[in-house]
């Protein structure tokens, strides 16, 4: 997300939380909002420069700033907290009731708590007339897979695995202690202590190939770490190389399915994106197989690889009759 994309709904919600708590310190405010002081302080400056059609001194926002604290004097229509429109209200809901049935993930009560109050709020809305959808649609393998890790997390069992590692672009078996199942941009994770690597591992259920309950007990350490994913489940490292790629139309699929950043649309439904990757020949082989759907732009040196590969295939097909 943009630095944008971030400011504008602070910015929105600013006033009102304001008028709800007159002459507060800035420094409580910004820590509330999570945000800098400063960054609190460019706000507030940029308010005062937005208010009603006509943007003279009795249509703009008026704010007191009192040594460190701040009050709202006129708040141009922006009283009222934002809201839950109804496409968004039924969104939510849809994706609470999903997390009730994840054992293991989250308080189940506390999450029946937050379905009652919105559809107590909602119900004085009109229906939407929408429909909703909860994101990445689960196939009838990996629906198989959920299923049975949850009974693993009721159950306190371990499991044995088969997963795909898309990054080494290899399959193992693993022999982990499950500890909480994750639903993360839209995927669902099992996040385990993987005995294989004795550390603590998330595992993409759609990537499970196999999985067996165990009769024995499930025993993570008890300081094992949970994974922190607020920032999402790749974490950039400073030594990873980064590659710029243009996606043709039938490539977008890779922004979707893999992590990549600075999105740039292009003409003709083009997208060029920069993705970092730490094994050089999985890169390789992952742009080998969209063949003339990607152009690579930097590095070089992936360039050369990818060509050189390119032209010892074409090489040794080159006996084929071709069809």
């Amino acid at each position: 997300m943009t630095a944008a994309q971030e400011r504008l709904p602070r910015l929105l919600a600013l006033v009102p939380y304001l008028i709800a708590r007159p002459g507060i310190a800035i420094d409580e405010a910004a820590d509330d909002l999570g945000v800098t002081p400063r960054q609190l302080r460019k706000d507030l400056e940029l308010l005062w420069m937005c208010g009603l059609p006509g943007y003279g001194p009795g249509d703009l926002i008026d704010l007191s700033m009192d040594g460190d604290t701040v009050t709202v004097q006129f708040d141009a229509g922006m009283r009222r907290p934002l809201r839950l429109t109804g496409a968004e209200a039924t969104a939510l809901l849809v994706a609470l009731r999903a997390l009730v049935d994840a054992p293991g993930m989250v308080d189940a009560d506390a999450v029946r708590r937050a379905v009652a109050k919105i559809e107590s709020a909602a119900g004085q809305a009109q229906p939407a007339g929408v429909a909703v959808g909860l994101g990445v649609r689960e196939g009838v393998s990996t629906a198989n897979v959920r299923r049975m890790v949850q009974d693993a997390l009721q159950a306190g069992r371990a499991l044995h695995i088969t997963y795909y590692t898309a990054s080494k672009d290899e399959i193992t078996e693993r022999t982990i202690d499950p500890m909480r199942l994750l639903i993360v941009d839209g995927r669902g994770y099992l996040e385990a202590w993987c005995r294989r690597a004795e550390a603590v591992r998330l595992f993409r259920l759609d990537r499970v190939d196999e999985v067996t309950v165990l009769d024995e007990p499930a025993a993570p350490p008890p300081n094992a770490p949970h994974t922190d994913v607020s920032a999402g489940v790749f974490r950039p490292q400073p030594d990873q190389e980064q590659a710029q790629l243009v996606l043709e139309p039938d490539a977008r699929w890779v922004s979707e399915y893999y992590p990549v950043e600075d999105l740039e649309e292009l003409d003709g439904g083009r997208l060029r994106v920069r993705m970092r990757y730490a094994d050089t020949a999985w890169m390789v082989r992952l742009l080998l197989g969209l063949g003339g759907a990607v152009r690579v732009e930097h590095p070089e040196t992936l360039r050369h690889t990818l060509r050189e590969r390119a032209s010892t295939a074409l090489r040794l097909a080159g006996h084929l009759t071709a069809t």
